[in-house]
């Protein structure tokens, strides 16, 4: 049976597989299986490699969108723009190549919230696997942007540095962290959510709860807000073209 998965330490918040599942059901693909795959380290990943021989793709998620890196053959332009994985694709050859569909789903969702002609900078929350499509994506629509993280890489912000003035100079803030996804839907990123207006966009990659905490703050202070929902779907269809070829 050709099986797809997903990969990643903690799965129960996912939507992936009922998304996939209901995929298969629509194409009438019957004999395909789509199925989660917790691993406590990468390091157990050639041997679920071996004990799944019928696998023919793997989405990547926290933490793994970098650590795969080493157990894969190639990675096409995508991820290596990127320097993330979310996609591998297992050729006939054996070959396990890596891609980055985040990108596209993220830009395309993002670029159906902003009103056109959106002029102002972002505030990206996290420098995990997801920033860095994130940051790939704000450079093709030309916004301008922050890295916001407990310990920056190079340039960054950290949340002690997030004064108000700061929240208010930017008004893309995008959550690119965890924090919120179900259960611990009570967490939040560290803001002084005060500052935000109404002329404020919040962009959630979580999408289990459909409304985070994150969100909730902002939408009491006017700002708009959308959760990653559309970016899961579409980049989950971009998956499926590099999966079906």
């Amino acid at each position: 049976m050709p099986t797809y998965g997903l990969l990643g330490r903690t799965l129960t918040h996912s939507f992936s597989q009922t998304f996939f599942t209901q995929k298969f059901h629509n194409l009438e693909l019957t004999d395909h299986a789509y199925e989660l795959f917790e691993l406590a380290f990468i390091e157990e990943l050639p041997a679920l490699l071996q004990r799944h021989p019928e696998l023919r793709g793997l989405n990547v998620t926290i933490p793994y969108k970098e650590q795969v890196w080493p157990y894969l053959h190639d990675t096409a332009a995508s991820a290596a723009r990127v320097g993330a994985v979310n996609v591998i694709e297992f050729r006939a050859d054996g070959q396990l190549i890596g891609h980055n569909t985040d990108m596209i789903g993220f830009r395309e969702s993002l670029r159906d919230f902003l009103p056109r002609g959106f002029a102002g900078r972002a505030l990206v929350l996290g420098n995990g696997g997801a920033s860095k499509a994130v940051e790939v994506a704000l450079r093709d629509l030309e916004i301008g942007y922050w890295v916001v993280s407990r310990h920056p890489l190079g340039a960054g912000l950290t949340y002690e540095e997030l004064t108000p003035d700061l929240v208010q100079g930017h008004t893309l803030i995008i959550n690119t962290t965890p924090l919120g996804t179900y259960p611990f839907v009570e967490e939040c990123p560290k803001l002084p959510y005060e500052a935000l207006t109404d002329q404020h966009y919040l962009y959630d990659l979580v999408y289990n709860p459909r409304e985070t905490e994150f969100m909730r703050r902002g939408q009491a202070r006017g700002a708009s807000i959308k959760n990653g929902f559309e970016m899961l779907c579409l980049q989950a269809e971009a998956a499926w073209d590099i999966w079906k070829r």
